[in-house]
């Protein structure tokens, strides 16, 4: 009698183990997919990567010492124009789903934004300027193709 009241008590303690088993495995797949994913939305990515380098970029300015007087307005041009191209990038690259376009379209924006500080600077600093907002663009467009999550669409109310 004994032997059968014991039976079911091992089943038990055999299904609550295989059960914490098969919870530990999720929770590391779950672990495992969070980790290869970004969280951050394309625009989200572009605001933050564009920020970061459009930041650095102003401050590389303290590099030239001519530039003393006016960096004020150099790093809060390099930054805003860094967000800008950012958030721009990061919609096109949440609209087109390619590498290329992604890239290319960060070209093209940091191109233009960097025209127009280069309106305001003096046609001598082009080739300064110009550089380092294509290659804004160009990293900006890489990671957020390469690591921006795509948007869910909202639920549509009927």
């Amino acid at each position: 009698m004994s032997s059968a009241l014991c039976k079911p008590t091992q089943m038990q303690s055999e299904v609550a183990a295989h059960g914490v088993a098969l919870k530990e495995v999720a929770l590391k797949q779950v672990a495992q997919e969070q980790g290869n994913t970004m969280s951050l939305t394309k625009p989200m990515l572009g605001l933050a990567v564009g920020g970061t380098l459009g930041l650095l970029d102003g401050l590389s300015g303290f590099l030239v010492p001519s530039l003393a007087p006016v960096m004020t307005s150099v790093i809060t041009f390099s930054l805003l124009k860094g967000l800008v191209s950012g958030i721009a990038i990061g919609y096109v690259s949440q609209r087109f789903h390619s590498m290329f376009v992604g890239i290319l379209a960060g070209i093209g924006i940091g191109a233009a934004l960097s025209l127009l500080v280069i309106l305001r600077a003096g046609m001598a600093l082009l080739w300064d300027i110009m550089l380092p907002g294509m290659l804004l663009g160009v990293v900006v467009g890489f990671a957020t193709q390469k690591f921006g999550k795509q948007s869910q669409a909202p639920p549509v109310a009927r």
